[in-house]
């Protein structure tokens, strides 16, 4: 008899605790603990998605009382009354909100933390003045992933799912998907739906069965 999966939301947890500490993001790691220190009082996160530059983000912005903005979603005038962190800065839509909120967070002395996929320096946006501000701010690279970080995120990814990985098919999947955060990620995910929907047990053959779009992006 199979299980019916349920549409749950997922929810990413973006709490310190949670968050795998390694040299490939400790440049950024030592930034952030030094606003004082930012160019014009300005930083931005960047590196490939799901590099945890969300997840600095939010653990800076916890610690900071900053007000977390999504660039997706911001337009209009926006007043800032602290600090504030901007995700997906290289996303948004309404590039005068973004250039007013920076204007008034220096204005007032509040610094700005931003995570985007690109340097300020790739960046290109319609308003000549927010390009430039943003090229004049400090800027750092979340590196890619190293062997023991992949390691450790695979393993509280299947923990967070309650999912158990056999250490094959754990050494298969290191092996054999791009190296990542975001590709374990999405593994998870798919192996979990499998085993939720149909019952079965993990193994290399099934993973290579599942994830095979996965690994041919590898």
């Amino acid at each position: 008899m199979k299980q019916l999966t349920l549409p749950f939301a997922e929810t990413e947890n973006f709490s310190a605790e949670d968050f795998c500490a390694a040299p490939s993001n400790a440049p950024a790691r030592d930034w952030l603990a030094r606003p004082d220190s930012w160019s014009n009082g300005r930083l931005v996160l960047w590196g490939e998605p799901g590099c945890g530059k969300s997840h600095l983000l939010h653990i800076w912005a916890a610690a900071h009382g900053a007000t977390v903005i999504n660039g997706a979603t911001l337009h209009g005038l926006v007043r800032p009354t602290g600090p504030i962190a901007v995700d997906d800065a290289d996303i948004v839509l309404d590039p005068q909100a973004l250039l007013h909120l920076l204007n008034a967070a220096a204005e007032a002395h509040f610094p700005a933390l931003m995570a985007a996929r690109l340097p300020p320096l790739r960046q290109s946006y319609r308003l000549a003045d927010l390009t430039s501000r943003l090229r004049a701010a400090e800027a750092v690279e979340i590196r890619a992933p190293e062997d023991e970080l992949l390691e450790r995120l695979l393993t509280r990814l299947s923990a967070d799912r309650q999912l158990s990985l056999s250490f094959p098919v754990r050494n298969f999947l290191l092996l054999h998907l791009p190296r990542t955060a975001a590709a374990l990620r999405e593994a998870v995910a798919r192996l979990d739906r499998t085993t939720l929907g149909e019952g079965k047990k993990i193994t290399r053959q099934l993973a290579a069965e599942i994830l095979a779009p996965l690994f041919e992006m590898a």
